[in-house]
């Protein structure tokens, strides 16, 4: 299964400023992200046929349809439907059903011969849904919003130090990530399991909290891809004042930055696009997906696709900020790739990729064991969260006694697997958890096996 994870699921409520945050004015206006509300269907980019498709179709779908549910659906301005239902009336394809006090108080429903051209229309796509922008625009928006721009933000030391505060890395490594995210190329992180590297990559995607503009579908060579994913492209952090959009194109929707993380599953298939016949769509793939985002790829060396297959053709089109991306037994359709890569494995670098491969990635970082100083600050780190009780008598038998007469390496997993199954211990026996030296031998057994005894 694919993980598709926001930012917003990895922090909690945020502070509030009395500064605006970013992508936003002085006022909180969005205006800055969303491209212009178009007011005609010329301004729309798309074909007018299509744009009467889809009002057809949607009419046919609801039947006697109120002006405000057309444009919820279409996400179409009021000036735009009213253009195309005004042709629709003229040639008797519709006809007013009801019209209230307000100008925007009107329903429309089909006539006959509205029946017979939306049944017309569906032969054609049974895509009834938000109107598509153009794929043209769609690729000046994701340029527009890239961290690869000369001008955009780049990450600072102390922007990543409030990321990975309590992680326990060594100050070299910090280094070598804040330097690897400054220059906006991809980035490896290996080391064994359990060092925390997945953690570490998905931590990356709070360093960057502004809006940006998804569209919700977009339009390519006559067939229509949807991108927008609720779960991928929630509501950004700082959105004050979303009914006041108005000037904003309603095709596209604010989203945070996403993060998409593929592991082991990752197969060719899961490269291109899909057909869904149910809705007349294409999905686009996930990498397509973490547009102006985070794309984090687990366990490299361990996907149904060879990992230098996989690595050379995504490398090669970051470089080209292009990827071609095919429909299953039909055309090649070539789309927007902009990502910030972060590729993480278990294995060593040199026996997964090749050297071509290893030269076109950024930085190659190690993560491995952390120092007894940053393991016993991260045990109580974790302790305080859960709540559990914990003393420096019981941090020293675990290292001193369980980890050195054992040989397992002091990995940042391991303090919170050990706490969770002390909870876990605790809560079946409903006494409080204390990490105490009888807590930590039944924990350490359940984690190891008694085989591992020291």
């Amino acid at each position: 299964m694919i993980g598709v994870l926001s930012a917003a699921a990895l922090t909690g409520p945020e502070a509030s400023s009395s500064l605006p945050a970013p992508g936003f004015d002085a006022d909180g206006n969005l205006a800055a992200v969303l491209p212009r509300q178009p007011r005609t269907v010329r301004d729309t980019g798309l074909d007018a046929r299509l744009v009467t498709a889809l009002v057809v179709k949607s009419l046919h779908a609801d039947g006697k349809t109120p002006l405000s549910q057309l444009t919820g659906r279409l996400r179409l301005s009021v000036s735009v439907l009213r253009e195309v239902l005004q042709a629709l009336v003229g040639t008797q394809q519709a006809e007013v059903a009801y019209s209230g006090d307000s100008d925007l108080d009107v329903h429309y429903q089909l006539t006959t011969l509205g029946q017979r051209a939306a049944g017309e229309y569906l032969a054609e796509s049974r895509y009834v849904g938000p109107a598509p922008v153009t794929l043209a625009a769609w690729r000046a928006v994701v340029t527009r919003q890239s961290q690869r721009q000369p001008d955009a933000a780049r990450v600072t030391r102390t922007e990543l130090d409030a990321v990975l505060d309590g992680d326990g890395l060594a100050p070299a490594i910090r280094e070598q990530i804040g330097a690897a995210l400054y220059s906006g190329r991809p980035l490896l992180l290996y080391g064994p399991s359990g060092s925390g590297k997945t953690s570490l990559a998905r931590k990356l995607a709070r360093l960057r909290q502004d809006p940006i503009a998804v569209p919700y579908a977009v339009l390519v060579n006559h067939e229509i891809i949807q991108l927008h994913d609720l779960v991928l492209h929630p509501l950004p952090l700082h959105v004050r004042a979303l009914e006041e959009r108005r000037s904003g194109d309603a095709r596209w929707a604010l989203s945070q930055r996403p993060l998409v993380h593929v592991g082991p599953e990752l197969a060719r298939d899961m490269l291109e696009l899909r057909s869904d016949l149910g809705s007349g769509v294409l999905h686009a793939p996930p990498h397509i997906l973490a547009n102006n985002g985070l794309l984090v790829v687990d366990d490299v060396g361990r996907q149904r696709v060879p990992p230098g297959e996989l690595l050379h053709r995504w490398l090669g089109a970051l470089e080209a900020g292009l990827d071609h991306v095919t429909v299953p037994g039909g055309a090649t359709h070539v789309l927007p790739f902009d990502v910030s890569l972060v590729l993480v494995t278990s294995l060593a670098p040199e026996s997964v990729l090749d050297d071509a491969c290893l030269r076109r990635i950024g930085y190659r970082i190690p993560v491995g064991p952390l120092s007894e100083q940053s393991y016993r600050a991260l045990l109580r780190r974790q302790a305080r969260q859960r709540r559990i009780d914990l003393d420096d008598s019981a941090i020293a038998f675990l290292i001193d006694h369980l980890h050195r007469r054992t040989g397992h390496a002091l990995l940042a997993a391991y303090p919170h697997e050990l706490l969770g199954r002390i909870a876990d211990f605790a809560g079946f026996t409903g006494q409080p958890p204390c990490c105490d030296v009888d807590g930590l031998t039944r924990a350490w057994y359940s984690l190891f096996g008694e085989g591992d005894a020291p």
